[in-house]
């Protein structure tokens, strides 16, 4: 099978069956950023202690308003030199409904510093699952060791590969340029084509909480759970917003937070942004919800509804959302 048929649209040709699966994420795009004051610019501008980032690590990240609301999340890596390069170069993967926009605010701060930040146009994102049995056929399809602990990252000749959290059996963000899927033969023959839908709700189930274009503005990271998952650093120093993230933190008031559930009704599918209820209370939402694949979804709403609240999605009466355990205590 050729690469080109392999990676038709963007998609492995090969049907999902006993193989790995693999599913083009179409709905991220990567942003860059090189220059030699980048990774100290990131720095002073995300929620994420950027140049303390191990190379051999990935992170979540938040990027924020003055008055600390989130205008994105995002999965970012420092990319090895290349052996002509001085500069570091820094990655991230963001949805790709706020990116352009995302890449032109950071852009306006730079100011004097060497920094340019750009969306990609050579790397295309991929989300690859495998069971355990499955894992020794990947690792030598994909030309080495993949990271085995969450948020490990490594780089491969068929690209970069991070390992996902999440407890459905292993899975990875698999990053790679054109070049790499075209000699990615091993890959072709053995990868089956995923779900991008299904991938995204095993983001939801490991409480990733994506921010997109109709969220932004919306949520400081505390209500969507930001710092449980792992995506704020206390101790790195001011970006926009820090000190309302800092204040929440330290004073111990935050009453909001988010919840993962399904919705009980077949057929019925959440938006993000869509109001939530607690039936209990019907004048008004309780909260909104956060990102949505299908049934599932991952809400913010009032620690007063939760556990035990009824809580709707739309309207007091609409469809119910039975919640479900995150893999992190508030």
């Amino acid at each position: 099978m050729s690469a080109s048929i392999f990676f038709h649209n963007g998609l492995p040709v090969q049907p999902a069956g006993a193989a790995p699966t693999c599913a083009g994420l179409d709905a991220f795009r990567i942003v860059s950023a090189a220059g030699e004051d980048a990774m100290a610019f990131l720095h002073g501008q995300l929620t994420q202690d950027v140049t303390g980032l191990p190379i051999d690590r990935a992170s979540l990240a938040g990027y924020c308003t003055a008055k600390g609301r989130l205008l994105a999340t995002l999965v970012m890596w420092r990319a090895p030199l290349e052996p002509t390069e001085t500069d570091a170069r820094w990655h991230a993967l963001v949805r790709a409904d706020l990116a352009q926009a995302l890449v032109k605010r950071l852009s306006m701060f730079v100011l004097r510093a060497k920094a340019k930040l750009s969306l990609s146009t050579t790397l295309n994102a991929f989300g690859v699952q495998a069971s355990s049995e499955q894992s020794a056929a990947l690792q030598a399809a994909a030309g080495g060791a993949l990271p085995d602990q969450d948020w490990q990252r490594t780089d491969l000749p068929t690209g970069t590969w991070i390992a996902a959290p999440g407890s459905a059996g292993p899975r990875w963000w698999w990053i790679a340029s054109q070049a790499q899927l075209e000699a990615s033969q091993d890959l072709a023959r053995l990868l089956g084509r995923g779900d991008e839908q299904a991938w995204r709700a095993l983001d939801l189930a490991a409480g990733l909480p994506w921010i997109a274009g109709s969220t932004q503005d919306l949520f400081i990271p505390q209500t969507v759970n930001l710092e449980l998952a792992g995506g704020v650093s206390f101790t790195k120093g001011c970006y926009p917003g820090q000190e309302v993230v800092a204040r929440s933190h330290y004073r111990g008031t935050v009453k909001r937070r988010m919840a993962y559930g399904h919705l009980d009704e077949p057929g019925i599918a959440a938006q993000p942004g869509a109001d939530v209820y607690d039936a209990r209370d019907a004048h008004e939402p309780s909260g909104r919800v956060v990102d949505a694949a299908g049934a599932a979804l991952l809400f913010e709403t009032t620690l007063a509804s939760l556990p035990e609240g009824d809580l709707r999605l739309g309207s007091a009466d609409g469809p119910r959302i039975r919640v479900l355990p995150l893999p992190y205590a508030f």
